[in-house]
């Protein structure tokens, strides 16, 4: 028998993490050594065929196995014997179903390890710059991925979930080889970096801040809105409203070192910041806020801060709005700003996703599209296991979407005061 009708032979296999996935598996591999995970607009023979098929949203070849994602929607018993045929003519009609040498990985450990580093830059990095982190691959060993996170994501309290129901999930559907993800990261290190990152301790200013204007209520840290405002250079009210949108940034730092037992508090709004200095006794004093470094990342950081805000600064009566009524909204005019306005709106999409909150980008359209979002939408939605229900429309979804933001009510402490997160 031939090695090409020994190859054509397929077994389906069902995955264990995700409904939506199922392997294809050949009895050799289709190209020795090789791991390449298909987007769409790819020009692989073997991408174009399964894509050409309605319901595939993505295609990843690992080895002997061709891995398929399918539309939750779509139906396994009518897409399976489609999927299976695409790839016996492909088989057929080329020696390079994936397109060239250039798919075949060094070794599987490796293979896999570009798989995921791919992912990780595209699909979580983005959302996780926001909190000024990182997570890389530290190594891969067989089909067990060791993971390192950096920056913010170092030492916070909240990392562990940002992994177990983030990151993890999102792995483990796009790559269902996957036995084994490991943190792998020091937290011990330091509870922020951030703080330990300062080149000497903290200055001093003989401005010490009035008892009562700074407490802890269950483990946050809360400023008297009308104390903090005019030093913002704005009214309480309008600081209420501008932490809500996203246009006053509120963060903390615990302090290493010589700072141990001390907490920094920073505020900023697009033209001011404060900061003030906790010590072990409760004592606060006001310092000099640290100073932003700017960076291409972090510009494209605050493009997504903007696009959030105002998206949740619309009402129901200026809402939905176009994508290029939002780029011109937040000043951007040159080419390619919606571009960069559509890469934001996933950003924030991933970032609702992970906390599981109803999309903000909902309330961004194309012009010309029913007054819904682009195609890209609702391929983003349905990868991050977020898309239409089994039988509701994707305008159905987008209407749900809208009604959840809608039905969000503005969280507020009952004291009036401000809240500042306590994880950077």
């Amino acid at each position: 028998m031939s090695d090409t009708a020994i190859r054509r032979r397929i077994r389906a296999q069902s995955s264990e993490n995700d409904p939506d996935v199922m392997g294809f598996v050949l009895d050799i591999p289709i190209q020795e050594g090789a791991l390449v995970w298909f987007e769409a607009s790819d020009d692989a023979p073997l991408a174009q065929a399964l894509f050409a098929l309605d319901g595939v949203v993505r295609v990843e070849v690992s080895d002997t196995t061709i891995w398929v994602k399918k539309r939750p929607d779509a139906d396994w018993t009518h897409l399976k014997p489609r999927i299976a045929e695409g790839i016996r003519r492909v088989l057929d009609e080329t020696d390079m179903p994936l397109g060239g040498e250039s798919v075949v990985a060094a070794s599987p450990d490796e293979g896999l390890r570009k798989a995921v580093e791919d992912l990780l830059d595209r699909q979580v990095n983005p959302a996780v710059a926001a909190h000024s982190g990182h997570i890389s691959v530290d190594k891969v060993e067989g089909l067990t991925v060791h993971l390192r996170m950096s920056g913010g994501c170092q030492g916070c309290a909240a990392s562990a979930v940002t992994l177990r129901e983030g990151v993890e999930r999102m792995l483990r559907a796009a790559l269902p080889q996957i036995d084994r993800i490991i943190d792998v990261t020091d937290h011990a290190s330091g509870d922020n970096p951030f703080y330990a990152r300062d080149d000497g301790p903290s200055p001093f200013l003989n401005r010490p801040v009035p008892e009562g204007v700074i407490r802890w209520e269950d483990g946050q840290i809360t400023v008297d809105p009308n104390y903090l405002a005019p030093k913002l250079g704005i009214t309480a009210e309008t600081l209420r409203a501008g932490l809500r949108r996203g246009e006053v940034v509120g963060v903390t730092e615990t302090g290493e070192g010589t700072d141990n037992g001390k907490t920094r508090i920073i505020l900023r709004t697009s033209t001011r910041a404060w900061a003030a200095e906790i010590d072990s006794t409760g004592a606060a004093r006001e310092i000099p806020p640290p100073r932003v470094i700017k960076t291409a990342a972090s510009n494209e950081v605050d493009l997504t801060n903007r696009v959030r805000a105002h998206l949740e600064g619309l009402n129901e009566n200026s809402a939905p709005i176009t994508y290029g009524a939002l780029a011109r909204a937040l000043g951007l005019w040159a080419p390619g700003s919606v571009g960069r306005v559509t890469r934001a709106l996933e950003t924030t999409m991933r970032q609702d996703a992970a906390a599981d909150h109803p999309f903000i980008a909902a309330r961004a359209v194309s012009r010309g599209h029913n007054n819904l979002p682009g195609k890209g939408y609702f391929d983003l939605a349905r990868a991050l296991s977020r898309g239409p229900l089994e039988g509701e429309s994707e305008a159905e979804f987008h209407t749900r979407e809208l009604r959840r933001l809608n039905e969000i009510r503005t969280n507020q402490t009952p004291s009036g005061a401000v809240t500042v997160n306590t994880h950077i």
